[in-house]
């Protein structure tokens, strides 16, 4: 029974119907612990699910203290060089991250990185991932010196696993177009963005968040580069579908504060005399 609800629950979180999809999570979890007892690796998989669920709708607060539980219940179960353990690290570092904790989550994203290659090998996909998490991390440094091979070498894994069209060659691109806007490389970034936001609503439908991160990016880039007329309905689309989510699901999205913030920036720049 609890393993049907987290399916439910999984086909929910991604249609974005998290309103449905977190009563069924938290329920699989209270039948896991009844069953198997507060410590099985079977309750660390139900925490790290509500966990990312409760991440996505911005309630990091009550997200972090359930990673961490999933993190400690692998580590004693598996080990401390295990793949599972490897996934509660990066996903710990990415909310970390989020709270600008960057030196708390760079030696997590390390630690997973050496984990998943000892345990997979280097042409892996999840090694791909972490990469790709690293990178992440050294462009928000400014170490992007350092970030943009790890991008690339992310890139051709994708790309030899999957093929072209997957989305987690829209991840690749997406992370290497913002390294390259980082160094001012505007003309190599933008048709990468494109391209990402091309997989992402082939793959997830106009309504996806990724959809709302390329927005966000390709608008961005088109500002910079004095295009005004072309970034603002980017950024327009990109708050309607952050306002439709959040009218769905009664949580804030959360890419609406940057969606929100871009395009308070715009209408500064381009009618200073009139309010948003």
């Amino acid at each position: 029974m609890a393993a049907d609800l987290n399916n439910l629950a999984s086909l929910l979180k991604d249609t974005n119907r998290i309103d449905e999809a977190e009563p069924l999570m938290r329920r699989a979890l209270a039948i896991d612990e009844a069953s198997y007892g507060a410590q099985h690796p079977t309750v660390a998989a139900d925490l790290n699910n509500l966990a990312i669920l409760l991440q996505e709708t911005n309630r990091i607060e009550e997200a972090e203290p359930l990673m961490r539980w999933a993190l400690a219940i692998d580590e004693a179960s598996y080990g401390a060089q295990h793949p599972a353990v490897a996934m509660h690290l990066k996903n710990l570092a990415i909310l970390l991250q989020e709270t600008n904790r960057i030196e708390e989550a760079e030696p997590l994203i390390r630690r997973a990185l050496a984990i998943d290659e000892a345990s997979y090998g280097a042409q892996h996909p999840t090694v791909a991932t972490d990469l790709n998490n690293l990178a992440i991390l050294l462009k928000d440094t400014k170490r992007v010196g350092e970030a943009e091979p790890l991008v690339r070498r992310a890139l051709e894994i994708a790309r030899a696993s999957f093929g072209e069209q997957h989305p987690a060659v829209a991840t690749c691109l997406y992370n290497l177009a913002t390294v390259l806007q980082a160094t001012n490389r505007t003309d190599e970034a933008e048709p990468l963005v494109r391209r990402a936001l091309e997989i992402a609503e082939t793959s997830f439908g106009e309504q996806h968040p990724m959809v709302v991160t390329c927005l966000n990016n390709l608008a961005s880039l088109l500002q910079a580069t004095n295009r005004t007329d072309e970034a603002e309905p980017l950024m327009l689309r990109a708050l309607d579908i952050c306002d439709a989510f959040g009218q769905q699901t009664g949580h804030e999205h959360p890419q609406f504060q940057i969606a929100k913030i871009n395009y308070q920036a715009f209408w500064k720049a381009v009618r200073p005399d009139e309010s948003v």
